[in-house]
């Protein structure tokens, strides 16, 4: 099977695209051809293309930038030749515009985020007026796709809340094969974040408030930043910093007020990290009783949990395990039969029939979670770890 998938090169869509790829490449025949917008791979990431893809780049900027619409018709136009040319069995795309577009292959939209959800819960109101052509082009994209995706139950929600469309939709977690350092439980010493500074979604700002009353060194990985007080900032890491990064540090803080899924986080889980994350609906879906939740927004409170964890080994340990649990489940493997099932659906047309089948649970209303083997721990073992004392 030869699917057409759009990626950008900017964030996390590439590390979910290549994942994704490399597994279908690993047990199934899928050939992709992989279109990318945004800016040019860097050599890194050419570097990381399967052998079952074939990556075909461009500039154009994506729909979430600033005035891209001359950008977003043009690769629109250049897609459709690409199709032409390629003759895809399925058109995969993880940008909502163009799903508007007439091509021949059936289509499926992946809803990794959107604007009107990040603005919703950053800014803690709704988009301005100037984000009306945004809205209405994303909702033109998710209503013409044959299949809408997210990464999680909550995204799948906040896609209903803010946009109208009546597209099939499904829950497909995303999945991480990841290499991770060696260092020992008992030798991880720091706090360990990751993303971009300037990205308020991560709010890493709030790492840099709370840092100064935390009993520990605290790093940070990514652009936009400056060492600050108990603030060493690494800059970009390569993916072997990363590792190192991840496996030196005994907590991977991580306040987000916004983030429809996390690679990071499932990295810092597969690396051992305990987790402390921010207190919001999706990571609580995706992350439940393996990580410790604080009110993002609070730098206060934020030290004084990274604190109380820090002081109890034991509690630490557990939230560790539980984490290495929970994210053993988000396996590329899986990710990639769901996906494969999805294709095959699309490519002889019975997405309709499971739409209209109560039975197929895999094809779900908008805001629901059914992914039937979600489920991280033993029944046994789903109570929470005893979360420490709070000191005064």
């Amino acid at each position: 099977m030869k699917i057409l998938m759009t990626a950008d090169t900017v964030g996390g869509v590439w590390t979910y695209a290549i994942e994704l790829i490399r597994a279908l490449g690993a047990s199934t025949d899928h050939h992709f051809i992989l279109a990318t917008m945004g800016r040019k791979a860097t050599d890194a990431q050419r570097a990381e293309v399967p052998a079952n893809a074939t990556l075909v780049e461009s500039e154009y900027k994506l729909e979430w930038q600033d005035d891209p619409w001359s950008d977003v018709e043009a690769a629109g136009r250049w897609l459709l030749d690409l199709e032409r040319r390629e003759a895809p069995d399925v058109v995969h795309l993880n940008g909502y515009a163009h799903g508007a577009l007439p091509f021949r292959a059936p289509k499926l939209v992946v809803g990794h985020s959107c604007v009107l959800s990040w603005w919703r819960a950053v800014k803690e109101e709704n988009a301005p007026p100037e984000w009306t052509r945004y809205r209405d082009e994303v909702q033109r994209g998710l209503a013409g796709a044959d299949f809408v995706i997210t990464p999680s139950a909550w995204m799948l929600g906040a896609l209903d809340q803010h946009y109208r469309f009546n597209s099939p939709t499904r829950l497909i977690y995303n999945g991480r094969d990841y290499a991770t350092g060696k260092s020992e439980a008992g030798n991880r010493k720091s706090i360990f974040a990751a993303g971009r500074l300037w990205d308020d979604a991560k709010n890493l700002r709030a790492v840099v408030e709370a840092a100064p009353l935390i009993n520990a060194p605290v790093r940070i990985a990514g652009d936009g930043g400056a060492d600050a007080k108990n603030v060493q900032h690494l800059g970009r890491l390569d993916a072997a910093g990363m590792q190192r990064a991840y496996a030196d540090a005994s907590i991977y803080l991580f306040p987000a007020l916004y983030e429809p899924f996390g690679l990071s986080i499932l990295e810092a889980a597969l690396s051992g990290c305990a987790l402390i994350l921010g207190d919001i609906p999706s990571l609580r879906e995706i992350w439940d009783d393996a990580a410790v939740f604080v009110p993002p927004r609070d730098a206060e409170e934020i030290a004084h949990t990274t604190n109380d964890v820090l002081a109890n080994e034991p509690f630490r340990e557990e939230l560790s395990r539980r984490a290495q649990a929970r994210a053993a489940l988000y396996t590329p493997a899986k990710m990639a039969e769901r996906y494969r099932e999805t294709y095959e659906q699309l490519a002889v047309g019975s997405w309709q029939l499971a739409e209209e089948n109560p039975a197929d649970e895999s094809v779900i209303g908008v805001g629901q979670s059914t992914e039937a083997d979600h489920d991280p721990l033993p029944t046994a073992n789903r109570q929470p770890p005893t979360k420490p004392e709070v000191r005064p």
